[in-house]
């Protein structure tokens, strides 16, 4: 999928060392974009920067921590000038606890992570973009937003939040050039999933045998999805959640 606008186009993205984040980061920069990223994780960034090293950087730290945030911001309009694009990618599993599994330190952890980074990576972007009256906000929701089952307790909650979240934060800004939608990813062949795979791999087999489309997706499929709710071809589209999940919420 090919977007010749985003040769001047400036993408930060959370959660980019790995799973749906790195295959986001590869889209853009084989697009043409300059691409600064984010993760706990350097592993799987320190290629792209060698193959990259005029148009892409990142900076290794938790989208929980504002000092973390407020620094990697800081240090891509240093070396770019403008963010254009921001894709909050980064989330954990909460391994499908129940209510009464879910102690206050995994209520919490999945929280700060999936909700509260969100939170504060738009807020300190988002000035940027008010100021320049134009900005492209994707935000990473799951199906596990939208109905129950994807996750645990706490998973589904925090899911649900940015998928309102996301719908406020189009409503209280779009008349200042921002343009804020979600996707709602089902079954992603991710590292965060791996352990469906393990031993036999019985749980990914029943995932794929329950989902119509028969399979798990691949992280570039939704990051293609990404290009095009990025891309000035979704202008129209606002506070939107895009499910990608093969069929699953047709059930």
């Amino acid at each position: 999928m090919k977007f010749d606008e985003y040769r001047e186009k400036t993408v930060f993205i959370t959660g980019a060392a790995s799973g749906i984040g790195h295959a986001q980061v590869i889209a853009f920069l084989e697009n043409g974009a300059t691409v600064f990223g984010l993760d706990i994780e350097e592993q799987g960034l320190i290629q792209l920067q060698q193959q990259y090293p005029d148009r892409f950087a990142y900076k290794v730290g938790s989208v929980s921590s504002q000092q973390d945030v407020e620094q990697s911001y800081k240090e891509a309009i240093s070396l770019f000038g403008q963010i254009d694009i921001l894709c909050n990618t980064a989330g954990i599993l909460d391994g499908f606890a129940k209510t009464l599994d879910t102690d206050e330190a995994l209520w919490d952890k999945i929280m700060n992570t999936n909700v509260k980074g969100t939170f504060f990576v738009t807020n300190t972007i988002l000035p940027h973009m008010v100021e320049r009256g134009t900005g492209t906000i994707v935000n990473m929701a799951s199906i596990a937003g939208l109905v129950a089952g994807g996750g645990g307790a706490a998973y589904t909650a925090s899911k649900h939040a940015i998928v309102g979240y996301t719908k406020q934060l189009d409503l209280d800004y779009c008349r200042a050039g921002i343009r804020a939608n979600a996707i709602a990813p089902g079954a992603i062949q991710t590292p965060m999933n791996k352990a469906d795979f393990e031993g036999d791999g019985e749980m990914a087999e029943w995932v794929a045998e329950e989902t119509p489309a028969g399979r798990w997706a691949q992280p570039y499929e939704v990051a293609n999805l990404t290009l095009f709710l990025a891309s000035s071809a979704a202008d129209y589209i606002h506070g939107a959640v895009m499910p990608i999940d093969g069929g699953w919420l047709t059930k």
